[in-house]
């Protein structure tokens, strides 16, 4: 059962050992914590990566327990998910746990680029699709791409940001059928040490336009508790008209299920976004 006093959200980005970069990823032990910890429910999003990313200078070669291939022209995609053995996996936690509500999702990215493939993809059926975005323009190939830590190597580094926001507000303003955007702060998680502090009041404008296009889509946004994000974004977001909030530990191991959830959301409820009577959905507008 919950634990009578939980009041934590639900977590709404959470990878498993069906994440092609989750190595440590164990779904039925994930489930075993968001019942341990009161969590309502948990939304895996597994990796689904379409864009195949051209290494760096130098090569590169994928951690152990990293599934992916890398071609003959030197990029790199991820595994494709294995639909099928996911959701017989989601089925079989729902199962074992029933006072935990278990989400079907995908992290679905770059989906703009892709409309044909997401297409037949999404005929499989998902409770829970997060849009994001981890590639770049390749600037040494034209038509290839780089993932954004690697942009570093070819940007400035608020030219990596420029870039990254630019694209998500594309892949909003679109048509992508994706549900809420997850970690709007993605390039910082690389951001080069020998170039100064997080930039918030740099890329202030930009982060407030990115949000006025989310907004109008009708779109969440997440909160990525991974970083973890600055929380002046939560304000920014309302002042732009965004109506919903979703929490999202990008775990792609079950101890970081949750993490920083409870003073996040209490910063979140802060900046004007709380609870609805759903404890398994998206907070709106308090």
């Amino acid at each position: 059962m919950r634990h009578p006093s939980a009041d934590l959200p639900s977590d709404e980005h959470v990878h498993s050992e069906f994440s092609w970069d989750a190595v440590d990823g164990d779904m039925e032990a994930t489930c075993r914590r968001a019942l341990a910890l009161g969590l309502p429910a948990v939304s895996f999003a597994e990796h689904v990566d379409l864009t195949a990313w051209a290494l760096p200078p130098g090569g590169w070669t994928p951690p152990e327990g990293v599934r992916g291939s890398i071609d003959g022209h030197g990029r790199f995609l991820g595994a494709p998910l294995d639909v099928e053995a996911y959701r017989a996996s989601v089925e079989r936690c729902r199962a074992l746990f029933p006072d935990l509500l278990v989400r079907c999702g995908i992290e679905l990215s770059e989906g703009h680029w892709h409309p044909g493939a997401v297409r037949d993809l999404l005929r499989h059926g998902f409770d829970r699709v997060v849009g994001s975005v981890h590639a770049l323009d390749d600037l040494r190939t034209p038509g290839e791409h780089v993932e954004v830590d690697v942009g570093y190597t070819q940007r400035a580094a608020l030219d990596v940001v420029a870039a990254y926001l630019a694209e998500v507000r594309a892949m909003a303003a679109g048509d992508a059928p994706f549900e809420v955007l997850g970690h709007i702060d993605y390039p910082l998680r690389s951001w080069p040490a020998d170039a100064g502090p997080l930039p918030w009041d740099r890329i202030e404008e930009q982060v407030r336009d990115t949000l006025t296009v989310l907004a109008a889509s009708g779109r969440a946004l997440e909160v990525n508790t991974s970083l973890p994000m600055d929380l002046r974004v939560v304000t920014w977001w309302r002042e732009a008209g965004g109506g919903a909030v979703s929490f999202g530990s990008d775990a792609h191991s079950p101890g970081a299920l949750a993490r920083n959830f409870r003073d996040v959301a209490a910063a979140v409820a802060a900046a004007g976004f709380g609870p609805t009577g759903d404890p398994t959905a998206f907070w709106g507008r308090s």
